[in-house]
């Protein structure tokens, strides 16, 4: 056992806003022969007790401050022990008396109850393969297809959930299946209300108890890995609930939010927004993230809502804001903490990485803080998400007068390291699903979306989809029961989940879908101008001696024969992706397999070949190498 002890160190870091690993000093510890020692940072009580079950939730167990002045309350208690439940009754210095859960516990009873569980589980880890290499799985020129999902949704068993080692193997089994290389979990982090989907969160070091114990989701994150398949966390320290057992106004006063209205409370959310400036709680969200990497695997987090932690004025009109030292809207201590998180985890974690969920135009998200950058690994492209399926949502007659959105991120798109995201967020709250956002009657909603897919796969950047969409479901997502599994033995959701798959297996395959993501090296215009017939044509590229990929997509319901494409190289160029092929419930126009260049220019190169172009579709032609040539 570790020992809990708080050093001079400690402190000097607890004090400092760097301290990674306040998990192993605060919370409550088991001790070696029995008992348990408790510890928790509750500056401006007057008193603190720990009740629980063992002293039948009363003031028996006293807590007392340490000397030092820094607000750190200690007990050490005999008779408590694992399994057991407790809180914190603090005393506030006007008189009130609250009941908190403690913010490092490491486990919660079941909601709706509220109160932390003494946990000193384990788990006997065998993804030492996957640790050993997950570097090289993570890395930024390694394929990277996410399937996002949420735990208690995904499915059930009798319209209850499934826990954490049950879902475990049924989810490895399908991303298996389906190719997919890493999942992201919405939050699981504790929360109090399910609808929240985990983006209000309570317990920063808990894994929900709604799928089961902490050493059962070590478990789940265990078998995936000897699956193959990495494991990202959605993670939030953008805001928390302000739940009366929960971190608000934890010791009486505004701890660890700003006391303000205009800083601390998020007018969108309903929520308190941490404060950042604070150097304890920049402590506390450090050791929440490096918690996670550490205790329990997890490859990457997902920050959420980085856009709301930049701004002063997010979601804010004139005078609802409080201007920063130098008269800006940049949220200067937030930025400070992104860029220490980062590094902490870049440091302290090799071969874990972080993804920025930031919608603006925030510079250098995605490059190293010793650049100027926050100094995430990647970063959400939500532009590239709203102007693609605002395009597809246009009648194919109208697409060739917004034919620039779907160009336009092009123009971008090595500025930063994109994940391309078609995420929970855009089938919710009345946008419906990915199938139904698609134009035009049901056989082209199916091409349609068909075409996305492949046109997605092969754009420059990392792919991730929302669980369902990968067959279509016609329903919005609810949290409420599961995906509607029956529809992907239909036609058209069959064909639809075949060709994720075999998408799946063309980016693990072919360098020049994943090598080069994040350079202007591994793409090459072909046609970007054919608003008339709504044709894209690119050319993408990977490391020396690795086949080129053509990708051509039609977004019109019509045909087109003999349609001529410039390519960089002679020879010939093998058809291995058509979206519109019959095995995908298409109609089957395709160009036999392969096709010889001719010595025709077209868009500017000495050699070209003569397509037919399905309707509604994304193909992929895979070409020579230089060295097959010579």
């Amino acid at each position: 056992m570790r020992s809990i002890a708080l050093t001079a160190q400690d402190m000097h870091l607890f004090q400092e806003g760097t301290h990674t690993r306040l998990h192993e000093r605060f919370g409550a510890h088991v001790g070696p022969e029995g008992g348990v020692h408790f510890r928790v940072w509750a500056p401006n009580a007057e008193r603190v007790w720990v009740i629980g079950d063992w002293n039948f939730w009363s003031e028996a167990d006293p807590m007392q401050p340490r000397p030092d002045g820094s607000g750190i309350w200690e007990a050490s208690v005999a008779h408590a022990a694992p399994g057991q439940t407790y809180k914190y009754r603090i005393q506030t210095r006007d008189g009130r008396w609250l009941e908190k859960a403690d913010p490092f516990a490491f486990q919660a009873e079941l909601a709706p109850a509220t109160a932390s569980r003494i946990w000193a589980g384990a788990h006997t880890w065998g993804d030492e393969g996957w640790m050993a290499g997950r570097a090289r799985h993570n890395a930024l020129e390694a394929p990277m297809a996410i399937y996002e999902l949420h735990a208690g949704s995904w499915q059930r068993e009798g319209g209850e959930f499934i826990g954490y080692r049950e879902l475990a193997h049924r989810l490895a089994a399908y991303v298996r299946h389906m190719g997919f290389t890493h999942v992201e979990l919405m939050p699981v982090t504790e929360h109090p209300f399910y609808g929240s989907w985990g983006y209000q969160t309570t317990g920063y070091f808990a894994p929900t108890a709604r799928y089961g114990a902490p050493e059962d989701l070590m478990y789940f994150v265990d078998h995936l890995h000897r699956e193959g398949i990495g494991v990202i966390l959605d993670w939030v320290p953008s805001h928390f609930p302000t739940d009366p057992h929960g971190l608000a106004q934890f010791d009486g006063t505004h701890l660890y939010e700003h006391a303000d209205p205009r800083q601390g409370f998020h007018p969108e959310w309903n929520s308190a927004i941490f404060n950042y400036g604070r150097h304890e709680v920049r402590s506390f969200l450090l050791s929440s993230a490096l918690y996670w990497l550490e205790h329990f695997h997890i490859d990457g987090l997902r920050v959420d809502a980085v856009a709301s932690m930049l701004y002063l004025d997010y979601a804010r009109g004139p005078g609802q804001w409080i201007p920063n030292a130098e008269g800006g809207r940049e949220n200067l201590e937030a930025v400070q903490f992104l860029r220490e998180l980062n590094r902490a985890v870049y440091r302290e974690q090799p071969g874990a990485f972080t993804v920025a969920e930031e919608s603006t135009a925030w510079p250098r998200v995605s490059r190293p803080t010793e650049m100027g950058g926050l100094g995430f690994g990647m970063k959400w492209n939500m532009g590239w998400m709203h102007d693609t399926l605002a395009y597809l949502r246009e009648a194919p007659v109208h697409r060739p007068w917004h034919h620039n959105r779907l160009t336009f991120s092009l123009v971008y798109a090595f500025s930063e390291n994109f994940v391309l995201p078609l995420s929970h967020d855009e089938v919710v709250h009345g946008k419906g699903s990915l199938i139904n956002k698609m134009a035009g009657d049901e056989w082209q909603q199916f091409a349609t979306l068909r075409a996305l897919f492949g046109f997605m796969w092969a754009h420059p950047g990392k792919k991730l989809l929302f669980m369902g969409g990968e067959f279509g479901q016609r329903r919005e997502w609810t949290h409420d029961g599961e995906l509607e599994w029956w529809v992907s033995e239909l036609p058209g959701h069959r064909g639809l989940q075949r060709l994720v798959r075999q998408l799946n297996g063309a980016l693990r395959t072919l360098p020049a879908l994943h090598a080069l993501d994040f350079s202007q090296d591994g793409f090459e215009w072909v046609q970007a101008d054919d608003s008339a017939q709504s044709v894209f044509a690119f050319v993408r590229k990977g490391p020396p001696g690795s086949e080129p990929v053509l990708v051509v997509s039609n977004f019109t319901p019509v045909p087109r024969e003999n349609y001529r494409v410039g390519v960089p190289i002679a020879g010939t160029w093998r058809e291995c992706i058509n979206s519109d092929a019959g095995e995908f419930d298409g109609s089957g126009w395709g160009n036999l397999g392969s096709l010889q260049t001719t010595p025709v220019p077209a868009h500017g190169r000495a050699q070209s070949l003569v397509l037919t172009l399905p309707p509604l579709s994304t193909i992929y032609l895979k070409g020579p190498t230089r060295a097959q040539i010579a």
